[in-house]
C-alpha cells in the first residue's frame, strides 16, 4: 500500500479510538462515587487517611475514624450497621496487631488521593483511560502495513472501551490496565527489541518496578511476574552467564522496590511484611480447588474467552517467528500457564479476575510483532514505509535502486560505477525508537 494510503488508514484509526475514548469520558463524567460497593469504600477511606495523615495514612486502623468518614461512607450506601465500625466491610482483625484493617493493599488508594476528595474516582479513570488511548495511538503508528494498522486500532479501541466494562467493576483496575500497557511495551522492547548489554538495565529496571508496581494495586497481580522469573531462571540455567546473573538481580530488586508500599503496609497493619492484611477468617480467601469450580462462570464470559483465545492464539503465532518474538511468546506463555491456572483453580470468578493477565500478554505481544515488522522494513530500506506484499529479495533491491546482483544501477551522465555488495547499503539511520532483528 501506498505512503499516503497508510498515512490516510493511521489517521482514520486514530479517529475511530478517539471516538471511542469520547464515549468513555462522557460516560464517566456520570458516574457517582457511593454506587454502594464495599470494596470502593476501602478505596476511598485508604486514600483519605493518606490525604489526613501522610505516609501514617498506610496505618488503617478502624480506630482511626475518629473524623466519621467511614461511619458517613457507610451510612451513605445505606449500609445496616454503619455507626459500629467494628463491623465495616473488608477489614479484616489481625492477630498479631489487634487491628481490624483495610484488607487491600495501599496503591489504589495512593492514586485516589492524588485527586480532591468527593472527585477522586472519575479523574482517575479519565486518566487511565486517556493513557490507555495514548499506547492506543502508539501502536497504530508504529505499525507499518495495512493488515497490522488495523489489528493495533481494534486492540487499541478494545482497551479504551474496557475501561468501562469491566474496569468499572473495581477501582484497582483503572492503574493495573495503565501497568500492563506500559510493562508490554517494555517487554517487548526488552526481548524484540535491542540486546545491546548497555541497555539491559534500562529495560529491565523499570519493567520490574512496574510489576512490583502492580502488587500495590491488586496482591494476585503478584502473579503478572511469574512468567519473566520462570524465563529469566531457566535462561540462567541454559547459559549460566554473568549477564543472566545480573538480569535477574536487576529485576528481582526493582520488583521488591516496586511492591515495596505493600510491605510497609503489611509490616503496620499485620505485624509483618510477608503477613497478609486478609486475614484468617476472611471469606474473601478461600484454598485453591482442583476441581476447577471456576472454570464454568469464566467460559459463560464472553469477553475473557474472547481475550484468553486470542492471547493464546496470538503466542502460538509468535513462537514460529523470529528469535525476539519468540522470547516475548515464551515469557507469555509462563504467564498464561501460572495465572490461569491460579484463577481456574480457584473457587471464585469475576468479570475482571483474568484481565490484567489477558492484557499484560496482549500488549507485549502486539507491540513485539510491531517493533519486529518496522525493523524488517527498516533493513529492506524502506525507513520502515510498508511497499506492500514485498516478497523477493528483487523487488526489495529495486526500491532502494539497486540490482538483484547487489550493484548499484549508474545514471548515464555518472558511467560505470564499481559494483558495491548489498550488506553494505543496509546500515541506514535506524528510527528514533531504535528497534533491530535480533540476529
Amino acid at each position: 500500500m501506498a505512503p499516503k494510503k497508510i498515512n490516510t488508514l493511521k489517521a482514520a484509526c486514530a479517529f475511530l479510538c478517539l471516538a471511542v475514548l469520547a464515549s468513555n469520558l462522557w460516560s464517566m463524567l456520570r458516574w457517582n462515587e457511593a454506587r454502594g460497593v464495599y470494596d470502593d469504600i476501602c478505596y476511598l477511606r485508604q486514600a483519605h487517611l493518606l490525604q489526613r495523615f501522610g505516609l501514617g495514612g498506610f496505618d488503617t486502623d478502624v480506630s482511626r475514624d475518629d473524623d466519621g468518614y467511614l461511619k458517613s461512607k457507610l451510612k451513605e450506601i445505606g449500609y445496616p450497621t454503619w455507626s459500629d465500625v467494628g463491623t465495616a466491610p473488608c477489614h479484616a482483625p489481625m492477630k498479631l496487631t489487634g487491628r481490624s484493617v483495610i484488607q487491600y493493599p495501599p496503591g489504589t488508594g495512593f492514586v485516589l488521593a492524588l485527586f480532591p476528595r468527593g472527585h477522586q474516582v472519575v479523574p482517575m479513570y479519565m486518566l487511565a483511560t486517556i493513557a490507555l488511548f495514548g499506547f492506543a495511538l502508539l501502536a497504530i503508528f508504529l505499525a507499518r502495513k495495512a493488515a497490522s494498522i488495523l489489528i493495533a486500532a481494534a486492540f487499541g479501541c478494545l482497551a479504551v472501551y474496557m475501561m468501562i466494562n469491566p474496569a468499572k467493576a473495581s477501582y484497582s483496575m483503572a492503574p493495573t490496565m495503565v501497568v500492563c500497557a506500559l510493562a508490554g511495551f517494555l517487554t517487548a522492547q526488552w526481548l524484540a527489541g535491542p540486546q545491546h548489554n548497555a541497555r539491559i538495565g534500562g529495560l529491565i529496571v523499570p519493567l520490574g518496578f512496574l510489576l512490583g508496581l502492580s502488587v500495590d494495586f491488586r496482591v494476585v497481580n503478584l502473579l503478572l511476574a511469574s512468567g519473566y522469573f520462570l524465563f529469566l531462571l531457566v535462561s540462567l540455567l541454559a547459559s549460566r552467564k554473568p549477564l543472566q546473573v545480573l538480569q535477574g538481580t536487576l529485576f528481582t530488586t526493582a520488583f521488591i522496590v516496586g511492591m515495596a508500599p505493600t510491605l510497609v503496609s503489611n509490616t503496620i497493619n499485620a505485624g509483618s511484611p510477608f503477613a497478609s492484611t486478609y486475614g484468617d477468617t476472611n471469606p474473601d480467601v478461600r484454598p485453591l480447588n482442583l476441581s476447577f469450580p471456576a472454570i464454568s462462570d469464566y467460559l459463560a464470559d464472553g469477553l475473557q474467552v474472547m481475550l484468553f483465545a486470542i492471547a493464546i492464539a496470538s503466542t502460538i503465532y509468535l513462537l514460529s517467528r523470529g528469535k525476539g518474538l519468540k522470547r516475548v511468546a515464551l515469557v507469555t506463555t509462563a504467564n498464561l500457564v501460572v495465572n490461569y491456572a491460579f484463577f481456574f483453580t480457584y473457587s471464585v470468578a469475576t468479570p475482571y479476575y483474568t484481565i490484567p493477565i489477558a492484557m499484560l500478554s496482549l500488549w507485549s505481544l502486539l507491540f513485539a510483532f510491531l517493533m519486529q515488522e518496522m525493523s524488517v522494513d527498516t533493513e529492506d530500506g524502506t525507513d520502515g514505509i510498508a511497499f506492500g506484499e514485498v516478497g523477493t529479495d528483487e523487488v526489495r533491491a529495486q526500491s532502494l535502486g539497486q540490482s538483484h546482483e547487489g550493484a548499484i544501477r549508474p545514471s548515464a551522465a555518472e558511467g560505470p560505477a564499481e559494483p558495491m555488495p548489498l550488506r553494505h547499503l543496509s546500515g541506514r539511520q535506524r528510527p528514533s525508537f531504535g528497534f533491530q532483528s535480533i540476529p
